[in-house]
């Protein structure tokens, strides 16, 4: 658990990672192409995805505020953090209290389906069928600010002020 101290504490610390070989070759080729350090590369690349998930480092941020943002890393959710569905549902529903923030489990199965499931599922829901798009991330983007009653704009303003930081 991390002290008041560790958080204001500017030292910095080493930390080890695996990475499979490709990856590496790939970070190596990156960083001589933009001519930096391997090593500003990996911060770079750790400072975007903190900023990118922001929200989960803010307790008024759960249920239904999260669930664009884990729409945006819809692919990742299953592949790389290897998220179950009953994980995800704490995590957007842990902290909630409030009815009107809940997110339903078969909303939250949609997160993680692959795409051509996720698209079948979403042609049975007669709710859903209204936002039919060729894209279906884009699809499911409307479906779910339709009816968790969410703004895109306030998303995308929330986005654009943590890469201000």
């Amino acid at each position: 658990m991390l002290t008041e101290d560790d958080l204001y504490n500017d030292k910095k610390n080493i930390v080890s990672i695996r990475l499979g070989n490709s990856d590496r070759v790939t970070v190596r080729t990156l960083a001589a192409r933009l001519y930096v350090r391997e090593s500003k590369l990996y911060r770079f690349a750790i400072h975007h995805l903190i900023n990118r998930l922001h929200k989960l480092n803010d307790d008024n941020y759960c249920g239904k505020d999260l669930l664009l943002l884990f729409l945006d890393f819809k692919e990742e959710l299953a592949t790389h953090l290897e998220l179950k569905k009953h994980q995800l549902f704490k995590i957007l529903n842990g902290r909630t209290t409030e009815a009107d923030k809940f997110v339903a489990m078969s909303d939250i199965e949609l997160l993680l389906m692959p795409e051509h499931i996720v698209r079948q599922r979403l042609q049975l829901m007669t709710d859903a069928i209204k936002y039919k798009h060729a894209d279906t991330t884009e699809w499911l983007r409307n479906y779910f600010t339709d009816k968790y009653a969410l703004t895109v704009s306030t998303y995308k303003l929330d986005e654009n002020l943590a890469n201000l930081d």
